[in-house]
Protein backbone atom coordinates (compact mmCIF):
# COMPACT_ATOMS: atom_id res chain seq x y z
CA UNK A 1 0.00 0.00 0.00
CA UNK A 2 1.26 3.64 -0.79
CA UNK A 3 1.46 6.07 1.78
CA UNK A 4 0.35 9.64 0.60
CA UNK A 5 1.41 12.38 2.40
CA UNK A 6 -0.57 15.67 1.97
CA UNK A 7 1.44 18.86 1.10
CA UNK A 8 0.79 20.09 4.39
CA UNK A 9 2.82 16.98 6.16
CA UNK A 10 5.44 16.90 3.63
CA UNK A 11 7.64 18.93 6.14
CA UNK A 12 7.13 17.23 9.52
CA UNK A 13 6.92 13.58 7.93
CA UNK A 14 9.44 11.27 6.39
CA UNK A 15 8.36 8.32 4.45
CA UNK A 16 11.44 5.98 3.70
CA UNK A 17 11.97 2.56 1.84
CA UNK A 18 14.84 1.28 4.30
CA UNK A 19 15.19 0.87 8.05
CA UNK A 20 18.20 2.82 7.46
CA UNK A 21 15.51 5.99 7.01
CA UNK A 22 14.43 6.06 10.08
CA UNK A 23 17.67 7.95 10.94
CA UNK A 24 15.80 11.47 9.86
CA UNK A 25 14.02 11.36 12.81
CA UNK A 26 16.77 13.27 13.81
CA UNK A 27 17.01 15.78 11.08
CA UNK A 28 15.40 18.93 11.81
CA UNK A 29 11.99 19.91 12.14
CA UNK A 30 10.88 15.96 11.20
CA UNK A 31 8.62 15.07 13.48
CA UNK A 32 7.83 11.44 12.28
CA UNK A 33 9.61 9.08 10.20
CA UNK A 34 7.72 6.04 8.67
CA UNK A 35 9.17 2.87 6.76
CA UNK A 36 6.67 1.88 4.09
CA UNK A 37 6.52 -1.58 3.64
CA UNK A 38 3.87 -3.88 2.76
CA UNK A 39 3.27 -7.20 5.02
CA UNK A 40 3.54 -10.45 3.43
CA UNK A 41 -0.16 -11.35 2.47
CA UNK A 42 0.79 -15.06 3.93
CA UNK A 43 1.73 -13.60 7.11
CA UNK A 44 -1.23 -10.72 7.16
CA UNK A 45 -3.63 -13.86 6.17
CA UNK A 46 -2.29 -16.26 9.25
CA UNK A 47 -2.09 -13.16 11.96
CA UNK A 48 -5.86 -12.07 10.78
CA UNK A 49 -7.16 -15.51 11.64
CA UNK A 50 -5.29 -16.31 14.66
CA UNK A 51 -8.19 -15.66 17.44
CA UNK A 52 -8.08 -12.79 20.07
CA UNK A 53 -6.62 -15.09 23.06
CA UNK A 54 -4.15 -16.39 20.90
CA UNK A 55 -2.17 -13.29 20.25
CA UNK A 56 1.04 -12.52 22.57
CA UNK A 57 1.28 -9.84 25.29
CA UNK A 58 4.01 -8.45 26.52
CA UNK A 59 5.31 -5.77 28.74
CA UNK A 60 9.29 -6.27 28.97
CA UNK A 61 12.67 -4.04 29.82
CA UNK A 62 15.98 -5.53 28.26
CA UNK A 63 18.60 -5.18 25.79
CA UNK A 64 17.55 -5.31 22.13
CA UNK A 65 19.85 -8.72 22.11
CA UNK A 66 17.70 -10.15 24.08
CA UNK A 67 13.67 -9.92 22.43
CA UNK A 68 14.13 -12.49 20.15
CA UNK A 69 14.41 -15.17 23.10
CA UNK A 70 11.88 -12.97 25.57
CA UNK A 71 9.03 -13.19 22.86
CA UNK A 72 9.51 -16.81 21.62
CA UNK A 73 8.73 -17.34 26.07
CA UNK A 74 5.96 -15.00 25.48
CA UNK A 75 4.56 -16.82 22.38
CA UNK A 76 4.78 -19.87 24.38
CA UNK A 77 2.81 -19.11 27.57
CA UNK A 78 0.17 -16.93 25.73
CA UNK A 79 -0.42 -19.56 23.43
CA UNK A 80 0.39 -18.78 19.75
CA UNK A 81 0.60 -21.78 17.52
CA UNK A 82 3.98 -22.56 16.67
CA UNK A 83 4.30 -22.35 12.92
CA UNK A 84 6.78 -20.52 10.63
CA UNK A 85 4.58 -17.08 10.16
CA UNK A 86 4.69 -16.86 14.68
CA UNK A 87 8.52 -17.25 13.83
CA UNK A 88 8.44 -13.98 11.25
CA UNK A 89 6.58 -12.02 14.05
CA UNK A 90 9.44 -12.75 16.72
CA UNK A 91 12.00 -11.89 14.28
CA UNK A 92 10.66 -9.12 12.47
CA UNK A 93 9.91 -7.60 16.19
CA UNK A 94 13.42 -8.51 17.23
CA UNK A 95 14.75 -6.66 14.22
CA UNK A 96 12.93 -3.46 14.89
CA UNK A 97 14.07 -3.61 18.14
CA UNK A 98 17.59 -3.30 16.95
CA UNK A 99 16.75 -0.85 14.47
CA UNK A 100 15.02 1.50 16.75
CA UNK A 101 17.78 0.89 19.60
CA UNK A 102 20.48 1.92 17.05
CA UNK A 103 18.28 5.27 15.90
CA UNK A 104 18.07 6.29 19.36
CA UNK A 105 21.26 4.91 20.44
CA UNK A 106 19.84 3.16 23.72
CA UNK A 107 20.69 0.11 25.15
CA UNK A 108 17.77 -0.81 26.82
CA UNK A 109 14.03 -0.40 25.48
CA UNK A 110 10.53 -0.77 26.88
CA UNK A 111 8.58 -3.35 24.63
CA UNK A 112 5.32 -3.80 24.61
CA UNK A 113 3.08 -6.21 22.69
CA UNK A 114 -0.74 -5.23 23.48
CA UNK A 115 -3.68 -6.93 22.49
CA UNK A 116 -6.09 -3.49 21.80
CA UNK A 117 -10.14 -4.16 20.78
CA UNK A 118 -11.60 -1.04 22.77
CA UNK A 119 -10.85 3.09 21.97
CA UNK A 120 -7.77 2.92 24.69
CA UNK A 121 -6.18 6.09 23.64
CA UNK A 122 -8.08 7.60 21.25
CA UNK A 123 -7.74 11.16 21.88
CA UNK A 124 -5.29 12.87 20.18
CA UNK A 125 -1.47 13.40 21.85
CA UNK A 126 2.33 13.69 21.90
CA UNK A 127 3.48 10.40 24.12
CA UNK A 128 5.71 11.77 27.11
CA UNK A 129 9.15 10.16 25.85
CA UNK A 130 11.74 11.17 23.54
CA UNK A 131 10.48 8.97 21.09
CA UNK A 132 8.78 5.96 20.52
CA UNK A 133 8.55 3.59 17.49
CA UNK A 134 4.89 1.66 16.80
CA UNK A 135 4.03 -1.05 14.33
CA UNK A 136 0.54 -2.17 13.79
CA UNK A 137 0.78 -5.96 12.67
CA UNK A 138 -2.85 -6.58 12.94
CA UNK A 139 -5.36 -4.11 12.55
CA UNK A 140 -5.88 -0.53 12.34
CA UNK A 141 -2.63 1.45 12.26
CA UNK A 142 -1.99 4.56 14.41
CA UNK A 143 -3.90 7.77 13.42
CA UNK A 144 -1.71 11.27 13.17
CA UNK A 145 -2.50 14.56 11.59
CA UNK A 146 -1.52 18.56 12.54
CA UNK A 147 -2.99 20.30 15.34
CA UNK A 148 -4.27 24.11 14.95
CA UNK A 149 -4.64 25.75 18.20
CA UNK A 150 -4.49 22.32 20.05
CA UNK A 151 -7.34 21.27 18.37
CA UNK A 152 -8.13 17.97 16.87
CA UNK A 153 -6.67 17.20 13.13
CA UNK A 154 -8.49 18.49 10.44
CA UNK A 155 -6.67 16.20 8.27
CA UNK A 156 -6.21 12.49 9.88
CA UNK A 157 -3.70 9.90 7.96
CA UNK A 158 -3.81 6.52 9.28
CA UNK A 159 -0.40 4.52 8.81
CA UNK A 160 -0.40 1.27 7.01
CA UNK A 161 -0.49 -2.23 8.60
CA UNK A 162 2.55 -3.60 8.89
CA UNK A 163 4.43 -0.05 8.57
CA UNK A 164 6.88 0.92 11.79
CA UNK A 165 6.09 4.61 12.26
CA UNK A 166 8.88 6.54 14.92
CA UNK A 167 7.51 9.47 17.05
CA UNK A 168 9.04 12.29 18.55
CA UNK A 169 7.95 12.73 22.35
CA UNK A 170 7.61 16.08 24.27
CA UNK A 171 10.97 14.96 25.70
CA UNK A 172 12.62 15.15 22.35
CA UNK A 173 14.75 18.50 22.52
CA UNK A 174 13.00 20.33 20.64
CA UNK A 175 11.33 23.72 20.77
CA UNK A 176 8.67 24.37 20.02
CA UNK A 177 7.05 20.93 20.26
CA UNK A 178 5.80 19.90 16.63
CA UNK A 179 1.81 20.55 16.05
CA UNK A 180 1.82 16.74 14.88
CA UNK A 181 -0.33 14.34 17.32
CA UNK A 182 -1.36 10.70 17.10
CA UNK A 183 -4.05 8.72 18.22
CA UNK A 184 -4.95 4.76 18.72
CA UNK A 185 -8.06 4.09 16.03
CA UNK A 186 -11.63 4.26 17.61
CA UNK A 187 -12.67 0.48 17.02
CA UNK A 188 -14.74 -0.26 19.70
CA UNK A 189 -18.10 -2.01 18.80
CA UNK A 190 -16.56 -2.84 15.66
CA UNK A 191 -15.34 -6.34 16.21
CA UNK A 192 -11.80 -5.48 15.31
CA UNK A 193 -8.79 -6.46 17.10
CA UNK A 194 -5.79 -4.65 16.67
CA UNK A 195 -1.94 -6.08 17.83
CA UNK A 196 0.72 -3.70 18.04
CA UNK A 197 4.30 -3.37 18.82
CA UNK A 198 5.41 -0.80 20.98
CA UNK A 199 9.30 0.52 21.44
CA UNK A 200 10.61 3.50 24.09
CA UNK A 201 14.36 3.66 24.69
CA UNK A 202 15.02 3.28 28.27
CA UNK A 203 18.01 5.16 30.38
CA UNK A 204 17.66 2.96 33.73
CA UNK A 205 16.53 -0.37 32.78
CA UNK A 206 15.76 -0.81 36.73
CA UNK A 207 12.80 2.66 36.24
CA UNK A 208 9.53 1.16 36.47
CA UNK A 209 6.81 0.99 33.77
CA UNK A 210 5.16 4.73 33.54
CA UNK A 211 1.46 4.41 32.51
CA UNK A 212 -0.12 2.24 29.87
CA UNK A 213 0.83 4.08 26.04
CA UNK A 214 -1.41 2.91 23.31
CA UNK A 215 -1.50 4.35 20.44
Amino acid sequence: MFLEISDNLTDCISVVSTPKGLLGIHEPACAAAIWQRDPLPRFQNWIEALPPEKLPKARLILRPDAVCEALLNVACQCGTPECPERDMLIEDASALAAIFANVMQAEYLRLRLDVVDTNACRKFHIDAVTARLVCTYRGTGTQYGLSENGQDPAEIVTVPTGAPIVLRGTRWPETPLSSLLHRSPPIAGTGETRLLLVLDPVEDPAEEAEGAYLH
